[in-house]
């Protein structure tokens, strides 16, 4: 990838861009839609990077895409059939977001991310070597750091603003947040997402350790999935070559960013440090190798 087809922040002219995320710019189109922008912009520990990963945007465009269409029968995800020329005039504006900017539904996002967990690593593994549990839940003794749990876990958690801190949630505070009946819907649905795609991947040589996903309402309450689904920047992918429990095992995903942080004198806040060519390099080949072994 070269550096003319890195994009760390967008604009689009006549639209207003109504949000900044960590990773995606969003602008409004009308009363019903949306455009986003997935940016190279890179995040770790909650803190956007200085440097961006060339290309990054368009891939994690690309497998999101694959995933939604995947899992169309489960539940209805936000894309459109409209393309970028309806609402970008400029033909050379509209050619630097191609791959990387999808016309999405307006929809009112949920204030919490569903996480899922199939097996026990990151703050999942922590949590259960100092209580036995996993985000309250209850796991029997003598698992192994990247073991598989006796079952997949719905751990949800609050959404954080760039540079905070997203927390954990009790199931029964989601109910208190969201309702009983939508919390049961979110939680089912997003075990079905998880299981599906973790036995498609394990067919091809993939393990997904976690992933998180987002969920967002119409006007009539019906639920959406939204934003990405199973990236290497919402997800653990681990190849199944090299998995071995009793270490965080080798991944596709942005834990090796994490890894090479861990190295570093940095508290895990604002402002990230600067990531090493070779870091960046490494981290897009990554990218790229999942998402040929997920789609090709």
């Amino acid at each position: 990838m070269s550096t003319s087809d890195t994009l760390f922040e967008s604009t689009v002219a006549g639209l207003d861009r109504i949000y900044r995320g960590k990773v995606r710019d969003i602008y409004s189109v009308d009363d019903d839609h949306l455009l986003i922008v997935t940016t190279d912009r890179l995040s770790a520990y909650d803190v956007v990077m200085p440097d961006p990963v060339p290309g990054k945007g368009q891939v994690l465009t690309r497998i999101s895409n694959f995933w939604f269409k995947m899992m169309e029968d489960l539940i209805p995800n936000h894309l459109t059939d409209r393309k970028l020329n309806s609402i970008i005039d400029d033909n050379e504006s509209r050619q630097s977001l191609e791959q990387r900017a999808i016309v999405t539904r307006r929809l009112r996002p949920l204030p919490i991310e569903a996480v899922v967990r199939g097996y026990l690593i990151g703050s999942g593994w922590r949590d259960y070597q100092r209580t036995g549990q996993v985000c309250g839940i209850d796991l029997p003794p003598g698992l192994e750091q990247a073991g598989k749990l006796p079952q997949t876990l719905f751990t949800p958690a609050t959404k954080a603003d760039a540079g905070d801190h997203d927390e954990n949630i009790s199931f029964e505070a989601l109910q208190q947040m969201i309702g009983d009946d939508l919390a049961e819907q979110v939680r089912a649905v997003s075990i079905q997402i998880y299981e599906r795609a973790a036995e498609y991947a394990l067919g091809r040589g993939i393990i997904i350790a976690d992933t998180k996903f987002e969920f967002g309402q119409d006007d009539q309450g019906r639920l959406y999935i939204i934003d990405e689904i199973l990236t290497p920047d919402s997800s653990r992918f681990w190849p199944l070559s090299d998995y071995r429990t009793g270490i965080s095992p080798p991944s596709f995903d942005k834990q090796f960013v994490r890894d090479y942080l861990e190295t570093l004198d940095w508290d895990k806040t604002a402002p990230g440090p600067r990531l090493p060519p070779e870091i960046i390099q490494q981290t897009g080949d990554k990218y790229r190798e999942v998402l040929h072994i997920l789609t090709a």
